[in-house]
């Protein structure tokens, strides 16, 4: 008879889950004993970095990717990283290794009861299987609620003497035959409507978000776009670009507030969201949810999502569908006059540092590969980021969608462990590469290319853009002296300079690409404070 773990690598093969990101501890050796030459064993230095890498890599992939935690303490180091991965609708299957089963309820070292109550809420599912034979199943369902809409963390708890027991002889078969699939057209009464709505629109717009950011879908609503002749918004706090950044329909990132999104909307009459909730705020600037007279369509995946919305009509289904469908509707474009593109100032970069942020942006926008991917996790100057970058390619930007800081400088090393031959660009902030810095050995050891462009400002930026707009002042804890993150780097035995010139950013610049080692630079820049909304 084949053994627990036996049968769990071999569905793990079928359902490709063969790279496992961790930190090992006692709990878990018993499932990683004999672990197999064909699997890959991705280590990270610390819990939150080894969920932020695998965060990474599920984005980038577009696939589930498989966390093995350390019992209840690792899981807990790994909890304000999984806030970002839930609000991202990352696939994530995470385990973590349960003390032995007799030894749960004696308050043993290792062992806690209520070990499925540690992820919630930023898991979709948490379950710890009741015998050492409902583990395969588990896992199974585990595997498959990830994936369905909308996708998502999900938890096992695994007792570490269930993986030597006998599995049930039969359970790879059935288990691995298995197909769970979600069908997210609309129906053509709805499309109809739909369409006849934009038809008769006089002025629509649409608001995209990160739900069309691959391939099928981001070309669709691109497409969608130039047949309604329509200007396009990325939905505010996006995780992800589902739109090009330099077509000239693209209006830019809608403001976190709610009065900040209906200043962006006014004038328009038909709003239709595809790919976003609706919406996701953060400032508080209260004032009406739309421009009076504009109805409002979301299309998205999350039926909570399309609940919880406190206006707008919704409909659950595929975005990436449903913008197909309506291209079918409409097979030439619109007789509307095109939408005018944005003017853009492009700030030049000053002769040495420090620079300004969007100096810096904009360099990287002439100099960095097309094909270059980036993580963002620089929240003090987002707004400018999106000002500069040219993204036009899906799954080409990932941002800690829950606003939670950790996940930047690991989830760039799970991005380039994706695709090695894709290089990666992390623009971090000093204070948040603190927070994953442990994901640069992980980096090393690798080999993986991997700049990380570190913007020291000596303060936490984005909260200091806070301070005026909710009245604070004298608050402790905002600036960071005394930080030498190019020694740090090196500590970790990574390549680290600090740039001061012009010319020696733009050199480094140029060397990024594939087949090159991890490397990082220190970039001061000028602390500069926009207020959110």
């Amino acid at each position: 008879m084949p053994t627990v773990r036996e049968t769990t690598y071999q569905l793990l093969r079928t359902w490709g889950l063969t790279t496992v990101f961790g930190n090992p501890g006692s709990n878990e050796l018993p499932f990683l004993d004999g672990f197999p030459p064909d699997f890959r064993y991705v280590l990270g230095l610390h819990e939150g970095a080894v969920l932020a890498m695998a965060d990474g890599y599920a984005q980038a992939t577009g696939r589930p990717a498989l966390v093995n935690l350390h019992s209840a303490a690792g899981l807990g180091n790994a909890v304000g990283v999984l806030a970002n991965a839930r609000a991202s609708h990352t696939p994530l299957v995470v385990t973590a290794g349960q003390q032995a089963r007799p030894m749960i309820g004696l308050g043993a070292v290792l062992g806690e009861p209520d070990l499925t109550r540690v992820p919630a809420p930023h898991v979709k599912w948490a379950f710890e299987p009741s015998t050492a034979q409902d583990v395969p199943r588990a896992l199974s369902q585990a595997f498959h609620l990830a994936t369905l809409p909308p996708a998502g963390p999900v938890f096992v708890s695994l007792p570490l003497d269930d993986w030597a027991r006998e599995a049930q002889a039969d359970q790879v078969a059935h288990l691995a035959a298995r197909r769970v699939r979600a069908a997210g057209a609309a129906s053509a009464e709805v499309v109809v409507e739909l369409a006849g709505l934009l038809r008769s629109a006089r002025t629509p717009v649409l608001v995209a978000g990160p739900e069309v950011d691959e391939e099928d879908a981001f070309a669709a609503v691109v497409a969608l776009a130039e047949r309604l002749r329509a200007p396009v918004w990325t939905a505010p706090t996006p995780p992800r670009c589902p739109f090009p950044t330099r077509h000239p329909l693209w209006r830019g990132v809608l403001p976190p507030s709610i009065a900040g999104v209906a200043e962006r909307l006014a004038g328009h009459d038909v709003v239709l969201v595809l790919g976003a909730p609706v919406f996701r705020y953060h400032a508080y600037r209260p004032g009406p949810y739309l421009p009076e007279g504009a109805h409002l369509v979301a299309v998205g995946r999350d039926p909570e999502a399309a609940a919880r919305s406190a206006f707008g009509d919704a409909l659950v289904a595929d975005p990436g569908v449903v913008a197909r469908q309506l291209l079918d509707a409409f097979p030439e474009p619109c007789a509307r006059p095109a939408p005018v593109g944005l003017v853009r100032d492009e700030p030049p970069l000053e002769d040495a540092a420090p620079f300004t942020a969007g100096a810096v942006f904009a360099a990287m926008a002439r100099h960095l590969p097309r094909d270059v991917r980036l993580v963002n996790e620089s929240t003090s100057n987002t707004a400018q980021f999106w000002e500069q970058l040219d993204l036009d390619r899906p799954r080409s930007l990932f941002f800690p969608a829950a606003g939670g800081l950790g996940f930047g400088l690991p989830a760039a090393v799970g991005v380039a462990l994706a695709d090695p031959d894709r290089p990666v660009v992390a623009v971090l902030g000093d204070g948040a590469a603190q927070y994953g810095v442990a994901g640069l050995w992980t980096a090393v050891q690798e080999r993986l290319p991997v700049m990380f462009v570190v913007l020291t400002n000596g303060t936490y930026g984005a909260l200091r853009s806070f301070v005026t707009q909710l009245g604070v002042s004298d608050a402790p804890g905002l600036d960071l002296p005394g930080l030498d993150v190019a020694r740090i780097a090196e500590g970790y035995g990574m390549p680290a300079r600090r740039v001061t010139g012009a010319g020696e950013l733009v050199a480094e610049l140029a060397k990024i690409g594939p087949g090159r080692g991890p490397r990082l630079l220190e970039v001061a820049i000028v602390p500069e404070h926009r207020a959110l909304g």
